[in-house]
This record gives structure tokens, C-alpha cells and sequence, in this order.
């Protein structure tokens, strides 16, 4: 058994507290137990989980992973302070707001000889499994990903390209590696507004877009217009419904890394793929800050 603490107590905490204390049966979860959880607030209780010291959390050898699910600003100090005290990690994404952060923190925990396991649930949903499937073996032409979403405060969540690093996740998963060439991002302050938009190539020189939009109001929306030889793409293909939750999805498969039951190849590529985005969110963030520097 893999004693654990949840770090955060929001919407994605209040999850994985539900999840922990009710396993799917015969599934790898039930190798996790919940010790309590930790939180800026004082709570008690919740559900049965009793609220626990950040100090205690760290020094406890019968916790040996945290689930971090605070604002994204503290992932990196609440990533480092947890693999320092010897315990594996799950965090939500992004797990750095710096590519070269999350660089340290990955050889970080493979020198402690831990698991670090960042959530990506946007990969997991029935409606992204259906897509990747239309997508298969088809060559692309050109292609558009727009996002558009509720304002966020940046303080906490980070640049956008850090913030919507789920999207980001999916254009690489779906073609590959892609080099940025150009990103820009209109800002209204007085309406609260921006708008960042990157172009991308991909190996084989094809040109994608990522739009990423947020604005008082805005539906959570993603439209997809992908071209390929064969056709256009312009809607989701219909998805059934699963009947394992997403965040339990993912907590099962960070079961199965404590386990030792994903293979080094699977490992590898999720590595790569997750330092990968983060190493271009850092590039687009530059491109919309410092433009002046990346045409020099």
C-alpha cells in the first residue's frame, strides 16, 4: 500500500479525495490509501479525510506520494519540497511554469529514484480517444486548434501558453513534434480579453495553428479544423460516454507507475512529450514577450 496526501483542496483536490477514498474495485488504485490533505484553509474534515500540516505531510514515512493540485504559480515549490522529503509525486499540468524548472524537477525525481507523474486528463477523454482515431494515418495538410474559455488570473495559472498546455498536448500527440514560427497575443485590459495565437510547422513542414481565447463570458469551447489529403475535419467525431471518471483514469495510471507496471518505453515518451511542450510553451511565451530578441 502507497500511503498518500492530496496538496490542495479546489475542484481538481475535492476529485481526488472522492477518488482516493472510493477505488475502483480490483483496479490499481486500491494500492493508494488516503492519509489526509493539506490546505491553506482550515477545514477539518472532508468526507472523512482529515486535514493535515504541510510539515506533517512531509515528514510522515507512511505518506510516500502527494497529489499537488494547487494554482499552478506553486506546482514547482510544492513538486520539489515533496520528491526532497522522499515521496513520489502526482501534480496536475502544467507542472512548471519554466521549461528549464520542469527540466530540473524530472532529473530530480529520477536521481531520488521517484515516480513524477503529470496529470494530463484532456488526453483521456472519450471525445480526444475518438479524435486521435480519425486522425490515425491520415496526412495532414494544414490545420487550426481554437480554444475559447473564462478569464483566468494570470498571477496564478501563468502565461497562456503554460495555462493551456492541454492543448498544446494534444497537436503533439496527434502530428508529432512541430517547431514554433511565429506567436503573437492581443491583450484588451479594459474588456479583460487576450488572444494568443501560434503558428506551428510540423516535420514534414505542414502548418498547424493554436488559438488560444479568453474573455468575460466566453464558453468553454474547443473547434478543431484539421485538413488532410483525404478530407477536412471539421467537428469532433461522435464519442460515447466512459464510465471511469477521468481524474480516476489518471490515478489509476499513477498506480501503475508506483507499481512498476508501465513499461520504459511508455514512460520515455511521456516524458518526452510532456518536457517537449513545456520547452515550446517557454518558446511562445518569448515570441509574444520578446519578439524583439527571436528575430534578432
Amino acid at each position: 500500500m502507497f500511503g498518500t496526501v492530496v496538496v490542495g483542496v479546489g475542484i481538481a483536490g475535492l476529485a481526488r479525495i472522492r477518488d482516493l477514498m472510493n477505488p475502483m474495485p480490483s483496479s490499481p488504485s486500491e494500492h493508494l490509501k488516503l492519509f489526509g490533505f493539506v490546505s491553506r484553509r482550515s477545514f477539518g474534515n472532508i468526507n472523512e479525510a482529515k486535514q493535515i500540516s504541510l510539515e506533517d505531510a512531509l515528514r510522515n514515512k507512511d505518506i510516500h506520494a502527494a497529489f499537488i493540485s494547487t494554482e499552478n504559480r506553486t506546482h514547482e515549490e510544492t513538486i520539489r519540497m515533496f520528491l526532497e522529503a522522499g515521496k513520489h509525486v502526482l501534480v496536475e499540468y502544467p507542472m512548471a511554469l519554466s521549461a528549464k524548472a520542469a527540466h530540473e524537477l524530472w532529473e530530480m525525481a529520477e536521481e531520488k529514484g521517484k515516480v513524477l507523474h503529470v496529470e494530463h486528463i484532456e488526453l483521456l477523454t472519450e471525445e480526444y480517444k475518438q479524435l486521435k482515431k480519425e486522425v490515425a494515418g491520415k496526412d495532414l495538410v494544414k490545420g487550426t486548434l481554437h480554444f475559447t474559455g473564462s478569464v483566468l488570473d494570470e498571477n496564478k495559472s501563468g502565461f497562456p501558453a503554460f495555462s493551456g498546455i492541454a492543448r498544446l498536448t494534444w497537436l503533439i500527440d496527434l502530428f508529432g513534434d512541430l517547431t514554433v514560427t511565429s506567436a503573437t497575443r492581443e491583450k484588451q485590459k479594459d474588456k479583460n480579453y487576450s488572444r494568443m495565437t501560434v503558428h506551428f510547422q510540423t516535420t514534414n513542414k505542414k502548418p498547424l495553428t493554436w488559438i488560444e481565447e479568453r474573455g468575460p463570458g466566453m464558453r468553454r469551447e474547443k473547434k478543431i479544423n484539421f485538413c488532410f489529403t483525404s478530407g477536412c475535419l471539421e467537428s469532433f467525431p461522435e464519442a460515447p460516454r466512459s464510465s471511469v471518471g477521468l481524474f480516476m483514469q489518471d490515478q489509476n495510471l499513477f498506480a501503475k507507475k508506483l507499481l512498476g507496471q508501465v513499461s520504459k518505453e511508455e514512460l520515455a515518451a511521456e516524458k518526452w512529450r510532456i518536457l517537449r511542450c513545456l520547452d515550446l510553451a517557454e518558446v511562445i511565451q518569448q515570441y509574444c514577450e520578446e519578439p524583439e530578441k527571436i528575430y534578432a
